[in-house]
């Protein structure tokens, strides 16, 4: 494992700039003196440096003769068209700094070198306007940093259209070299090292049901007692001893866990021991959910696109309700409705397919929980507001799809992402983009799972989505690979899937259910995933939950034995980490993955009726709620500690941050300037900085938000069992398993234990492809060797639990991994 030191993050800068951050933060000097900009003297090619481009602009940049050459191939129509930089520059208020760099042109132009405010409205700290000409000269400028310190500033040089130059100034090269930014005077800047708070003591900042499995985690101690004390009495009412130490690689700390479970009377309380603060204060209660239950929902109403939106905070009239162009036509068609996907404003199938899924399922686990007055406009009306909801994306979903031939458009979104503004200020035309084979199954399944939740709420709308659904999966099994890529001049998400075999399983699971229609699975293979590129699991739920099914039969086997087979690798990861979480690396929307491993282990309780699946199932939901290594709730409004500065665009526009959204969580791949400012030197599990800016950490969606109210759903009282069948089930492999969903059990010895992907070298890249393998094979598929390797204990074919391994070992806290023999 790629070892990191202390986590550094800077004071009063995790926010935006209109909003204050609740997270612990500390300061870090720089040196004076040293160089600032990364691969200055271009080394290393073109490493660190990037370009935007705009409006026509269009460049080249290479490495060359230890120089940097940009080649301006159009300038475009601005300065910036055309702008090359270097993000997440460190500026300390009161510092004097130095900046210079050379630079030269094939042909005589002005540009201009800059450092710059990295968001609206990109105010420069410091300033160059250059002539530059064929001879390679030295600009430089001293300046004072007279603003709040910045270290996420952008160093910028503007080569597009300049006044300065002639009109037809001919395609050119500048070379670039030697570019410094020194700090050289921090007598006046302060540097006090105040270290931020972090928490002790940590549990569910939000709550827990009565009879659910609680478990704190305690760290900078040693261990010991620990009281459960009633805020209002003040009366200890349950004392327990702490057990441990685990050494929790991942966060970089050492931690202790303590169980109370038994306090079940509703209250509020905090927890303590002797040396450490108290916890954050947390309530035990039948309804401790309901607010955020109803908030996680209410949420998408927020979202809508098309209608005019009432709220105190978020109201706005209606967007985006221009008539689209399809991509690459003239013809436009109307597609107003439906939910914005996340913090910008486009609308896209697969996401949508997703969201409608957890929704439903949701309600189908536990209709009791859904009321009519969450506060919609169709609150009251008599049908539960989630089904209200819902239909407000499917009838925009219905739009998507071509009558004539069933295909449906993979989205709709402008050609570039807006700024911070409100939805109806984005007024760019809109683009609907081609047809995709994982667009049309995800909407096929997503209809005919419709159909039964609206049959007797409206029947004539039921039946219109299922004849959609049928019309949609005759094209897909007619196209089964029509992929979706973004053509050059959209830069929206793209939401690229190479793999459809998953989609169009859930397809025909989904119109089997609906329709008892056999011949929807008569060469079905059951795939995994709740992802929305990974869609599996959604079939296999459709299944397991379908009212009178043969559980003897080979579907339902194989679909159970595929939701089970995950379960157990969950629960295998849960039990080793002291926060109860089933991760071992962290990607993009790590805590939608949290939320999706809570819903297949709470599934596996209904399978099995075996209590430690629930126990783990809740456990990802305390870890969503704040027992994480950050002891931050990772749901706006809810917690003592939550975000307050998600990635999303109302909430940056108004200036206040919308409640009950899920915010994406940690990413250890540092994927935006912001995460790689704050979190350089943080541990893997603790990579996640509430910033605006940090779109890889921050942000938020529609899909992320509904695993977790599925997962409210799924863990109150976790409905009843299912019981398992009495019959014996098929002794034989179920014919319609796909081998490559099988467990991984070698048949060959192995070359190198550990060694997964087969490059002779045992490292935490190999506990990666392991976990990748067994989360989607159809993608990441281990070679035959790489299995054999991979299965360190010699016993149960692949599972987390070699991955687990391989990291301990990586971490050096063992000297070698299981013999094959034991």
């Amino acid at each position: 494992m790629k070892k990191k030191g202390l986590k550094r993050v800077f004071a009063a800068l995790a926010a935006c700039s209109v909003m204050a951050s609740a997270m612990p933060v500390m300061n870090f000097a720089a040196s004076a003196a040293d160089n600032i900009i990364r691969n200055s003297t271009f080394e290393t090619g073109t490493e660190e440096w990037g370009v935007y481009k705009e409006s026509g602009g269009k460049y080249k940049l290479a490495g060359e003769d230890g120089k940097l050459a940009l080649t301006v191939l159009d300038r475009g129509e601005v300065s910036y068209a055309v702008q090359l930089n270097q993000p997440t520059i460190k500026l300390y208020k009161n510092g004097v700094y130095r900046f210079s760099f050379d630079v030269s042109s094939t042909v005589d132009r002005y540009i201009e070198g800059m450092i710059q405010l990295d968001k609206p409205d990109y105010r420069s700290y410091v300033w160059m306007g250059c002539d530059v000409t064929t001879e390679m000269q030295t600009f430089e400028k001293e300046f004072v940093m007279e603003e709040e310190t910045d270290i996420m500033a952008k160093l910028c040089f503007n080569c597009g259209v300049e006044k300065q130059d002639p009109a037809d100034l001919p395609e050119h090269t500048l070379y670039f070299d030697n570019v410094t930014l020194e700090l050289i005077d921090d007598s006046n800047v302060d540097y006090s090292e105040a270290e931020g708070y972090q928490a002790s003591i940590i549990a569910n900042q939000v709550g827990y049901r009565p009879d659910a499995k609680k478990t704190a985690v305690f760290r900078n101690t040693e261990g010991g007692d620990f009281s459960i004390v009633n805020v209002d009495t003040e009366e200890v009412v349950f004392t327990g001893t702490m057990e441990g130490p685990k050494k929790n690689i991942q966060a970089e700390e050492t931690n202790y866990t303590g169980d109370f479970s038994a306090v079940k009377t509703p209250g509020t309380y905090v927890i303590k021991s002797e040396g450490l603060d108290d916890s954050y204060p947390f309530v035990i209660g039948n309804d401790v959910y309901d607010d955020i239950f109803d908030e996680t929902l209410r949420m998408l109403y927020l979202q809508r696109c098309g209608t005019a939106v009432e709220d105190k905070d978020f109201a706005h009239p209606s967007c985006h309700d221009t008539m689209a162009t399809i991509y690459d036509t003239d013809t436009k068609i109307d597609v107003n409705g439906g939910w914005h996907d996340a913090g910008d404003y486009g609308r896209y199938i697969v996401a949508a397919a997703k969201t409608v899924a957890d929704l439903l399922y949701a309600y189908d686990a536990s209709p009791e929980l859904f009321s009519d007055n969450v506060g919609i406009p169709e609150s009251g009306n008599g049908t539960p507001d989630v089904l209200d909801e819902v239909r407000y994306e499917l009838e925009w979903m219905l739009k998507m799809q071509d009558k004539t031939d069933g295909g449906v458009y993979h989205k709709v979104t402008c050609a570039t992402f807006p700024q911070y503004i409100m939805p109806e200020e984005e007024t760019k035309p809109l683009i609907v983009m081609p047809k995709s084979t994982t667009a049309t199954a995800d909407f096929a399944a997503s209809m005919a799972l419709a159909y039964e939740f609206y049959k007797d709420v409206d029947a004539e709308f039921a039946d219109t989505c299922l004849e959609a659904a049928k019309k949609a999966y005759e094209w897909a099994i007619a196209n089964p690979n029509v992929r979706y890529k973004n053509p050059a001049d959209v830069v929206t998400g793209e939401y690229g899937d190479k793999v459809t075999s998953d989609e169009i399983y859930w397809a025909k699971a989904q119109l089997y259910r609906a329709t008892g229609d056999e011949s929807y699975i008569a060469d079905a293979s059951v795939k995994r995933g709740l992802d929305w590129s990974t869609v599996g699991d959604y079939g296999n739920i459709a299944i397991l939950t379908m009212d009178g099914i043969d559980k003897t039969s080979d579907i339902y086997t194989a679909a159970s034995e595929t939701v089970l087979k995950q379960a157990k690798d969950m629960k295998s990861v849960s039990d080793v980490m002291p926060y109860g979480v089933t991760l071992v690396e962290y990607n993009w929307g790590s805590n939608m993955t949290v939320a999706n491993a809570g819903n297949i282990l709470a599934l596996a309780y209904k399978l099995t009726g075996e209590q430690e699946y629930l126990d783990k199932a809740t456990a990802q939901l305390d870890y969503l709620l704040g027992t994480n290594p950050l002891g931050t709730s990772f749901v706006t409004g809810f917690g003592t500690v939550a975000p307050v500065a998600p990635h999303h665009r109302p909430s940056m526009a108004v200036g206040k941050c919308m409640p009950g959204m899920l915010v994406g969580g940690v990413n250890q791949n540092l994927e935006d300037p912001a995460a790689k400012a704050y979190c350089i030197d943080s541990p893997d599990a603790k990579c996640w900085v509430d910033n605006a800016e940090s779109y890889s950490t921050n942000e938020i969606t529609i899909y992320w938000n509904s695993p977790l109210t599925y997962l409210f759903a799924m863990t109150e009282k976790a409905g009843e069992p299912v019981t398992p069948p009495t019959t014996e089930p098929p002794t034989t492999e179920p014919p319609v398993t796909d081998p490559t969903d099988a467990p991984s059990v070698p048949s060959i010895p192995a070359t190198l234990l550990g060694d997964a992907n087969c490059d002779g070298v045992v490292s935490i890249a190999d506990a990666t492809a392991i976990l990748q393998h067994l989360g989607n094979n159809d993608e990441y598929a281990l070679s035959e060797q790489g299995a054999a390797n991979a299965d360190v204990d010699g016993k149960t074919g692949v599972t987390a639990g070699d991955a687990l391994s391989i990291q301990r070992l990586d971490a050096k806290l063992i000297d070698s991994l299981p013999d094959l023999g034991e």
